[in-house]
This record gives structure tokens, sequence and C-alpha cells, in this order.
């Protein structure tokens, strides 16, 4: 009789070992897939590369990016000045370092906080159904209804723009989205034996929902996350051409092409807006690579093959 409950401890490490490794081998399909699209791979790397250049932009940058040499306006690219120097004489090297932080910034944390809102919301509509899920998709209808750039030169205008303005602006107006992804990921895995089963031992709905069901639910979202960082940073390069988004002395990506926008500069400095929009375009594509990449990888039908 004394062996029995060590037959039974042994039969459950057995259990949570097979689990363990179920999971790494998934992950590891997961990584192997990803890795075999080099789009994908190229994205990555070059999106790191951009990221660690940015965030060591004061170890890196040769110039201070605030500084203005009013003798050497729209200088010309130079072993002195790599990228040429702005309307004011400033370093653009230096300043589209700095300015990364800034647009990467708002683009990860607009990111985030639309990702979480949309995933609470879309959550608990598709758990609990019924007049939740009804208002609460309603609610979505309504946002989707109006344009978002209209919505979001208004509030932007409204409450002064700045970067935490910007962010929670983005936030609030862009989870719709992860909401209907989480939603429609919830109405069908909440009928699954696992959720069944965590109902009948007693385990609270707020603890099905996230450690049950949402950690279920998280490829699609994690792929609509990658792709959101891409249109936030065009989000913001797009306000700020319109003087709404990051409000000097902050540099951005968006604000160089702002200060970059007169005819004769076009003419006569081509680098100026070549670099910080060349920039935008590369960051952009890459978080599209990698967003197709994850897409790719988290397929169930890529997965089982």
């Amino acid at each position: 009789m004394a062996t029995q409950p060590h037959i039974e401890n042994q039969g459950l490490e057995v259990k949570d070992n097979q689990i363990l490794g179920e999971r790494r081998s998934l992950l590891s399909i997961i990584v192997t897939k990803f890795f075999q699209n080099k789009l994908a791979v190229f994205g990555l790397v070059t999106l790191a590369v951009i990221t660690i250049a940015c965030l060591l932009a004061p170890y890196i940058a040769p110039h201070d990016p605030a500084y203005q040499n009013l003798r050497n306006r729209l200088g010309e690219p130079s072993a002195e000045h790599w990228l040429g120097t702005d309307h004011l004489g400033r370093d653009l090297f230096s300043r589209m370092l700095y300015g990364g932080q800034v647009s990467l910034y708002v683009g990860f944390a607009s990111m985030l906080g639309a990702v979480t809102i949309g995933a609470v919301i879309g959550a608990v509509a598709g758990y609990f159904g019924g007049l939740v899920d009804a208002f609460l998709m309603r609610a979505v209808d309504v946002i989707l209804a109006f344009p978002n750039i209209f919505l979001l030169i208004t509030l932007v205008a409204i409450l002064e723009p700045s970067i935490n303005i910007l962010i929670l602006v983005f936030a609030l107006l862009s989870w719709t989205g992860t909401a209907r992804v989480v939603r429609g990921e919830f109405l069908s895995l909440k009928k699954r034996e696992f959720v069944l089963a965590s109902r009948t031992i007693g385990m609270s709905n707020t603890r099905i929902i996230f450690s049950q069901i949402l950690p279920n639910a998280l490829g699609p979202v994690i792929v609509a996350a990658t792709l959101a960082v891409g249109s936030f940073i065009l989000a913001e390069s797009a306000l700020s051409f319109f003087g709404l988004g990051v409000q000097p002395p902050h540099a951005s990506w968006g604000n160089m092409l702002t200060d970059s926008q007169s005819v004769t500069i076009f003419r006569t400095a081509w680098w100026y807006p070549t670099f910080p929009g060349l920039l935008i375009l590369i960051t952009v594509l890459c978080f599209n690579f990698i967003g197709d990449g994850l897409r790719d990888a988290l397929d169930p039908r890529v997965i089982e093959k």
C-alpha cells in the first residue's frame, strides 16, 4: 500500500515531462518554420540592427543632434557629416539615430496599449457572449464607423500633440482589430475540453480567461501586433507631416520629413528627405516581413506537416 502514492507521483511526473516535451517540440517547429522564411529573417536581422543602433545613439552618434551650425545648412554628405545636414545645420545621421528612439518607442508602446485593450475586451466578449458580447461588439462597430485619420487628427489637435498623447490616442483608436481576432478565438476555444474541465474543478472565470484560453489564442494576436508597430510608425510620420506628431525639440523620423517639405529642399538637398523616408520604409517593411513569417510559422496547418 505504501508504494501506491509513489507510483502515482511517477505517473504525474511522466505526464508533465511529456507535456513539456510536446511544448518544446512545438516551439522548435515554429522557430524552424520562421527561420526558413528568408524575408522574415532578413527583416528580423535588419530591424535588430536599426533598433540597436538607435538605442546606442549616445555612444555612436558623431554629433549632438540638437547642435545647429548655420554656416553649414543643407550641407551635402561628407566625411564629417555622413548623411549631410538639415536646414539648421544639424547632423542628419545623428538626428536619425535619436529620432529612431522616439519613432520606435511610439510604435512599440502604442502596439502594447492597443493589444492589451483589444485582448481584454475581445476575451471578455468571446467568453461571456450574450449581452456582454453584443454591447462590446457594437462599441467596436461605432469606432470602426469613423475614419481613423480624422479621429486621430481631431483628438491630437484637441489634446495638444506630444509623445505620450500620441501613444494614448493610437492605443485608444486601434484596439478594435485585436478585439475581433481574440473574440473569434475565444468563441471556438471556450467549447474545448480543457475549458470544461477547468470549470468542473471550480476555476474562476478570470483565471480561465487569462491562464487557460488566452495563451492558446495568442498566435493571431502576435502576428497582428507585429504588423501594428509598422502601422503606428507610419501614422506618427503622417501626423508629424501635418505638424501634429512629435514636437520639437524631440526628433522623430516623421518630423524630420516635415522639416524637409519644401520644393527648394527637394530640388537642392535631396538627401534631407530621402534618408529619413528610406529608414521609415525599411523599418515598416521589416515589420511586415516578420509578421508574414510569424503568420506562416504559427499556422496550425503548416505546423502539422
